[in-house]
């Protein structure tokens, strides 16, 4: 009987200390700030991307097409299924060492409704019920109201990692996970997601548990006084600026360079016509790629937005590699809407005119590689 009372202790405490980690709010945040985050949301039902817009309170529906590198054609009639994974975009505040979402989402409160459900089903866990109770001082949990407006506090972070600008990404860690797996999958590293999470171990990984990533993001030449600095955009997925004028992606395999192009939405959100996009002095739309020499290519890149205009640079970036020879015969620029090819090429870009008729980015992409390819051939 006597050592049965300290065991009864130890093992409360346990159960307090876990009970309050998990209940603590929001992503460690060092600054006070507000920037943009990313988490996944394992879908509770089968569903649809309205539905999911409205559920997180997403304004502009092109960021969640963007977000999950959906075509920009997708509807939003579209549905997913269940316990299939999408990445929610959101506001993130970063206040007193914490980050959570900006006030929104804003969930309301309908007849039979609970804490517990609204937090662990319609929101799939992303917050406890707990949180939910905290950050809306509600002091009877059993005690809420049909109408009431809840703030559902998403976890989320706008530190910078290493010296570099990152997207934090509340990633959902699968049964089965591990910190080193999903630290290669993601191009960071195991220490980093341990310091981040507060973690001495990855045995501490829980599955199902929501994980501190920090996604690296394109360069880009956005100027600092443009109006959506700093446009931060993870490898593999795009995002429109410039009141939905521009759209700009990222991809690895472009030596993580921001790729942006207008965007063809028509109705861009201020209800304006888009204005121009075009490098001054040249004949170069946003977008448009000439090779200058056999290691040089020259693209018309986004510069940032501002007082109805979009400013625009011209960019010079090397396609080859260090040491490599640069004598080749290249590709040479007119300053059109697309490259002068020589004649070794000529049928190459035919072959992706028709396979890509519909898809410009990846035709351009594919350019790019194909170009680098020749450059370093023998």
């Amino acid at each position: 009987m006597g050592a049965f009372f300290p065991t009864l202790i130890i093992l409360c405490s346990i159960v307090s200390i876990q009970s309050t980690t998990q209940d603590q709010l929001g992503f460690r945040c060092a600054t006070t700030t507000t920037c943009h985050s990313l988490i996944d949301y394992k879908l509770p039902n089968t569903t649809t991307l309205s539905a999911i817009a409205t559920l997180f309170e997403i304004k502009n529906f092109p960021s969640l097409l963007g977000a999950n590198n959906l075509p920009p054609t997708t509807p939003k009639t579209q549905q997913f299924n269940l316990d299939q994974v999408l990445k929610i975009p959101f506001p993130c505040l970063c206040h007193n060492g914490t980050g959570i979402s900006n006030r929104r989402p804003i969930y309301t409160v309908v007849p039979d409704d609970s804490l517990y459900h609204i937090a662990g089903e319609l929101f799939s866990g992303l917050v406890t019920y707990k949180q939910i109770q905290n950050v809306n001082n509600i002091s009877d949990d059993n005690n809420i109201l049909v109408g009431q407006k809840l703030w559902i506090p998403l976890p989320c972070s706008c530190d910078g990692v290493g010296g570099e600008q990152v997207i934090h990404y509340g990633y959902l860690a699968a049964a089965g996970s591990t910190v080193s797996g999903i630290a290669q999958q993601l191009n960071t590293k195991e220490s980093t997601l341990l310091d981040l999470n507060g973690m001495t171990s990855p045995a501490e990984l829980l599955p199902d548990s929501i994980l501190d990533v920090p996604l690296k993001v394109c360069n880009t030449k956005v100027r600092n006084n443009s109006m959506d600095y700093p446009l931060l955009i993870p490898n593999g997925t795009y995002a429109y600026t410039a009141n939905n004028c521009v759209r700009c992606k990222c991809n690895a395999a472009g030596n993580w360079i921001v790729n942006c192009e207008p965007s063809g939405i028509f109705n861009p959100r201020n209800g304006r016509t888009c204005p121009s996009t075009q490098c001054v002095g040249t004949n170069f739309d946003l977008g448009n790629i000439t090779s200058d020499s056999s290691c040089t290519l020259s693209r018309c890149a986004y510069n940032g937005y501002g007082n109805n205009i979009i400013y625009t640079t011209l960019s010079k970036e090397s396609t080859c590699l260090e040491g490599s020879n640069n004598n080749n015969i290249s590709p040479s620029g007119n300053g059109s809407k697309s490259l002068r090819w020589t004649k070794p090429l000529n049928h190459l870009k035919f072959f992706l005119e028709l396979v890509t008729l519909d898809k410009p980015q990846a035709k351009e992409d594919c350019l790019i590689l194909i170009i680098t390819a020749y450059h370093h051939t023998p």
